[in-house]
């Protein structure tokens, strides 16, 4: 793969320009440019077919890709599957899986489960985890790296909506307290307001990108989502009167329909951010 010489710039962590990826003979990924910033969330969204999980593997080097893509030196890197198939019979414990494919001392295993919610939990079976207990594990494991950066490919597939809720509110914390950036896969925007920075919009290209609450109001995104914010989260707004890393991503843009997006494609000198609150649905 070709590298452009200036692509990669300063406090980004991973970029790729031109990005496009074929399987199987049908293209999966064509035209797409990402960039993410140290300490910043960005949740990739996209229906099943999409190519968010693809989009994931190439820049992590997993796939083969056409494009450039450009790592900081020595970047560590995170990676939370999807979901992890585990056999009933196989006795491994969370504090086991800890250990693969290099063991850490107890210490560090403990304190790693503590940080994400599962503290005292080491000698329980895997097999025997709900859901949300086995991604907080994969989580835990991630963490031990001391990751840069943190990928994460549909965390909360398979959970019920407080379990999602309570899944991103740890990623946030986590981000609060070591500094990590995060990269997340979601078919959902109402369920990822809270943690994001940004979003992007995937459509084997990008659709559109921006605040979480701009993106929620681009024609590209309702056409593939829907309307609204119902249910027990429900979408908020605050302000805050910083940026990150003095980037401002407060616009979003369509990649392919320039204009298309009106109102919600002005620059938001407010810095806003969606979120979520859990409640009645009221705004």
């Amino acid at each position: 793969m070709a590298e452009a010489p200036d692509l990669l710039q300063p406090l980004h962590l991973l970029q790729a320009k031109g990005l496009r990826v074929t399987l199987g003979g049908t293209e999966v990924l064509s035209g797409v440019d990402f960039a993410i910033h140290a300490g910043e969330i960005v949740t990739v969204l996209g229906p099943n077919g999409s190519g968010k999980s693809t989009l994931m593997r190439a820049l992590l080097g997993m796939i083969p890709a056409e494009g450039a893509i450009r790592r900081a030196p020595g970047l560590r890197v995170g990676y939370v599957p999807q979901r992890l198939a585990i056999d009933g019979s196989l006795p491994i414990t969370a504090r086991r899986f800890l250990s693969l494919p290099v063991r850490v001392a107890d210490a560090e295993a403990e304190a790693a489960l503590a940080r994400v919610g599962m503290a005292g939990m080491g000698d329980r079976p895997l097999s025997g985890l709900s859901g949300g207990q086995l991604q907080r594990v994969m989580l835990a494991r991630a963490l031990l790296g001391r990751p840069q950066l943190l990928v994460l490919d549909e965390p909360t597939s398979g959970l019920d909506q407080p379990g999602e809720a309570g899944f991103y509110r740890l990623i946030e914390e986590v981000r609060g307290q070591t500094g990590a950036a995060v990269l997340m896969v979601s078919h959902d925007l109402h369920v990822v307001m809270a943690a994001s920075d940004r979003v992007i919009c995937l459509n084997r290209h990008i659709c559109c990108e921006g605040t979480p609450r701009v993106v929620s109001a681009a024609p590209e995104y309702r056409a593939l989502f829907g309307l609204g914010t119902q249910g027990a989260l429900a979408l908020y707004q605050h302000r805050h009167d910083h940026s990150h890393d003095g980037h401002d991503h407060g616009h979003a843009h369509a990649a392919e329909t320039p204009g298309a997006l009106g109102e919600a494609g002005h620059h938001d000198h407010g810095h806003r951010h969606g979120a979520l609150k859990e409640g009645t649905g009221h705004a």
